[in-house]
């Protein structure tokens, strides 16, 4: 649990100044209880075998200078949980930290002249500022900086560590470069053809580059994608779509003429009949054995990179389909890539839009091989394509004009034919993956250098672990044009070659920032930057590990479904089978919160809808933003920014505060004999005064039990805060309502405000903190346990049952809680309306909603 200290000492030099003022003022309050919460490290935490263990974490910053609403939202968020936790009895890990590498930093070095290290930590300083105001209990003592050396150093151990493993390796590639930050892009990074970061129209370059073998794990994170239970569908389905399993056959076509095959992949055996062409991508081998022609080469070499556009070059040589012997053209097309399958298909326009489109603009034949169920039959063949079919045919079917695999169906279809294949010697069947590797070299200067070195006697070399980390050098000059900078550092680049001790060269590639993210969940439970330390025993390791990890709730944004949170998956595989750790997943339960939004678009600067969370936070306070944040909208969706939603959460906290103060003097002597009270009868887990004085007082009592259960379900069940406030805000309207008089109302009224306080304190943690002072307490809110409810007292006593006739509502009787189906059909047919309505009709049915409602079908 959070570290001790001297609790009473600390907790009298707050409780001094326990007089309330009669205005709620924010300011100066919020900043006396965040300074006591980090005077008496409450949210630092320790491993403790003795209570159950809670790791909340929400995606750490990347350092941009400013926090926006959307970080405000995203952090409390996981503060609330955190809160709550605490208060049921975990051991709660809530820790933050910085994703500080990256592309901004280096811009801002070229256009302001100011170094990215400088730029960085500067921009941290405030933003971590910003994030003590908003009153984030983070555990700051593990604070991770993924750009400090003694971090990066880790990036770099993991890499030889693949190295070993052969899970990194180099090789030429067509790689995704994006020319606006003149850096490469793994797949996961292009988006719609564009830089995921500027938005930039992606090219192709051909680059040597180092990749992570991410695809020898594709089986089993499509696998254990299934043990995602406490993920959104929607997140895993995208996963399971990223990583695309699909079982097919590989088929060789030989090329006429010659010894050489092209070998295709294919899901869809079952068209192999009505393959009338073949292409393959410009950077297939083949290309290059095949046409001789220069002006072909040209043509080939010019073709657009824009898949849209479907150009193509004939090769001027033809393959075998191996099932009908007949000799198709081989094409070069711009849409095949040689790093999907094999670089190269078979071209089946009868059955693929994208073929039909290509085929009808360079006349190539088209034939049916497959038709749909009710069809003749029959398949059709014709050289002008446009004028017998006017597009693709692609479901399943039946088989036409398939030799003996003929009126099939397109399933039993491809079983027989991947047979056939097989037995003939004509293919295999495979499992192919749309996964592609991780390329992780990036020609920029802030990130993790590469550890490798470059020898001319003994080819690629590993710095040896004892030198780690390799340091990025300091005295850069950045000009935004050209290469990396890191090229011009003439005292980086060249060094030794550990193996022979000859004149060699250090990797001036810098690795993707992705690579920092991918397991800084792990830093956290070793201590942070200055703890962490994988050479030590794996005994230490493995006692933190183990009791810490998986991440019990991860929340972030969903845009991350296919790049952090699927490397994070893969970093977790690898570093188990290392022997690091023992799980094999990362993340029990992921949140992806919604987007914040005003005058219908997503914040942004350019847009012009940016909201200052600093301002609203000196106006309104930080518990003020932090209710709006919540009540706004459930957590998984957008929120519609409202300037007039604020004003109502900072009403809200008014109201409290103001009936905490008009009865403050009662409130100190009424909250002792409650305590009391709570103390001598155990029954009700410290949650309710003496049972004697329910009846009396018995409707205050039944709503606050009745909010002690409305919102720990919203928050147990599914984090739906908004429902939560809600429920708090009807209980300040039965409080405001109560008129108490005697010594026993003040108990009753001191009991629901006690509840009341801590029920608000995930939520509104400052102003909860000063208010719970009034009931004469002489510890935190934050070590105070939270309250149970007495399912008897929150009974309702009487419940509203809607009548309706033919699903019309008809009439309205409030009716005793808890009566059966049949003491509710009686109560509806008694009531008078109802009997007007249904006089001289014939009955057909009547339909109960348990306490709810009576539906009387005539």
């Amino acid at each position: 649990m959070g570290s001790g200290g001297p609790r009473t000492t600390l907790w009298k030099s707050v409780a001094m100044e326990a007089f309330l003022e009669e205005k709620y003022s924010a300011g100066e309050m919020e900043k006396k209880w965040q300074a006591y919460w980090e005077r008496e490290a409450l949210f630092t935490v320790r491993e403790d075998g003795n209570h159950p263990k809670f790791y909340c974490l929400e995606m750490f910053p990347y350092p941009s200078g400013r926090i926006h609403m959307g970080h405000v939202r995203n952090y409390v968020i996981g503060d609330v949980i955190t809160r709550y936790k605490r208060m049921r009895g975990y051991n709660v890990l809530h820790p933050m930290g910085w994703d500080s590498f990256g592309l901004p930093a280096e811009n801002a070095a070229i256009k302001h002249g100011v170094h990215p290290a400088k730029w960085t930590f500067e921009n941290i300083d405030y933003m971590k500022g910003q994030l003590n105001k908003i009153g984030l209990s983070y555990d700051w003592s593990r604070e991770v900086t993924t750009c400090k050396p003694e971090y990066y150093r880790w990036n770099q151990w993991f890499f030889l560590r693949m190295l070993e493993r052969g899970l990194a390796y180099k090789k030429s590639s067509s790689v995704n470069w994006c020319p606006s930050c003149g850096t490469v892009l793994a797949n996961e990074q292009v988006i719609d053809e564009k830089c995921w970061r500027c938005d930039s129209v992606v090219v192709q370059k051909e680059l040597e580059q180092w990749f992570f073998k991410i695809t020898e794990y594709a089986e089993e994170l499509l696998r254990d994608a299934d043990t995602l239970g406490g993920w959104p569908e929607k997140v895993v389905t995208m996963q399971r779509n990223w990583i695309g399993r699909s079982e097919g056959v590989e088929v060789d076509f030989r090329v006429s003429g010659t010894e050489k095959t092209v070998r295709i992949f294919t899901t869809r055996q079952d068209t192999l009949y009505g393959a009338t062409f073949m292409s393959i991508a410009k950077k297939h081998p083949l290309v290059a054995g095949l046409v001789r022609d220069e002006n072909k080469l040209k043509e080939i070499t010019a073709l657009s990179d824009d898949p849209e556009k479907k150009e193509g070059v004939f090769t001027g040589h033809y393959a075998e389909n191996p099932l009908t012997g007949d000799m198709i053209p081989i094409w070069v097309a711009n849409f095949v890539l040689m790093e999907y399958g094999t670089g190269a298909i078979m071209a089946v326009p009868a059955h693929d839009q994208r073929d039909f489109e290509f085929a009808q603009k360079y006349g190539l034949p088209v034939k049916v091989v497959i038709e749909g169920q009710g069809s003749r039959g029959k398949g059709q063949e014709s050289e002008n394509p446009a004028s017998e079919i006017s597009r693709a045919f692609e479901e399943d079917g039946v088989l036409v004009d398939s030799a003996q695999f003929s009126g099939l169906s397109s399933g039993d279809a491809k079983a027989k034919i991947a047979d056939h294949l097989q037995q003939k010697g004509l293919g295999k069947r495979v499992v192919n993956y749309k996964l592609r590797d991780w390329g992780i070299s990036r020609q920029r200067y802030w990130g993790t250098p590469i550890p490798v070195i470059y020898c001319s006697s003994c080819g690629i070399v590993p710095v040896p672990d004892d030198e780690l980390p390799v340091i990025l050098p300091q005295d850069v000059v950045f000009t935004g044009k050209g290469a990396s900078p890191l090229l011009e550092v003439k005292d980086f680049i060249n060094t030794k070659c550990p193996g022979c001790g000859k004149e060699a060269r250090r990797e001036t590639d810098t690795m993707d920032t992705f690579v920092d993210s991918s397991w800084y969940f792990i830093a956290y439970c070793l201590g942070g930057n200055a703890e962490v330390d994988f050479s030590s025993e794996l005994s230490t390791l493995d006692s933190k590990l183990s009791y810490w990890m998986p991440v019990d709730q991860y929340i972030g944004g969903i845009e991350h479904a296919v790049l952090h949170l699927l490397y994070s998956r893969f970093f977790t595989k690898v570093m188990r089978d290392i022997g690091l750790i023992k799980v094999d997943e990362p993340f029990t339960s992921l949140l992806t919160q919604g987007m914040v939004i005003k005058d219908g678009a997503k914040m942004s600067k350019s847009k012009g809808n940016v909201v200052d969370p600093d301002f609203l936070i000196n106006k309104y306070g930080a518990d003020t933003v932090r209710v709006f944040c919540m009540f706004a909208a459930p957590p998984e969706r957008d929120l519609e920014w409202s300037d007039q939603g604020v004003e109502g959460a900072y009403r809200f906290l008014n109201r409290v505060w103001g009936l905490v103060y008009k009865y403050s003097d009662k409130l100190q002597v009424a909250s002792n004999r409650v305590k009391d009270e709570e103390a001598s009868d155990p029954r009700v887990l410290n949650s309710t005064p003496n049972p004697s004085l329910v009846t009396r007082h018995s409707s205050l009592l039944r709503k606050t039990h009745q909010t002690i259960r409305k919102v720990t379900g919203s928050i147990e069940r599914d984090y739906h805060f908004n429902t939560a406030i809600a429920a708090l805000m009807e209980l300040i309207n039965e409080i405001s309502a109560f008129n108490p008089s005697d010594d026993e109302d003040f108990m009753v009224l001191s009991f629901s405000m006690r509840q009341l306080i801590i029920l608000l304190s995930p939520f509104a943690p400052h102003i909860a903190e000063e208010l719970w002072q009034q009931t004469a307490e002489k510890e935190s809110l934050l070590r105070q346990s939270w309250p149970a409810w007495n399912e008897e007292i929150a009974r309702e006593e009487e419940v509203e049952l809607v009548i309706q006739i033919n699903g019309k509502v008809r009439g309205r009787i409030m009716v005793a809680a808890g009566l059966d189906d049949e003491a509710l059909k009686e109560q509806a047919f008694s009531d008078p309306k109802v009997q007007d309505h249904i006089k001289d009709k014939t009955l057909k049915k009547v339909v109960v909603v348990k306490g709810k409602l009576v539906n009387i079908v005539i």
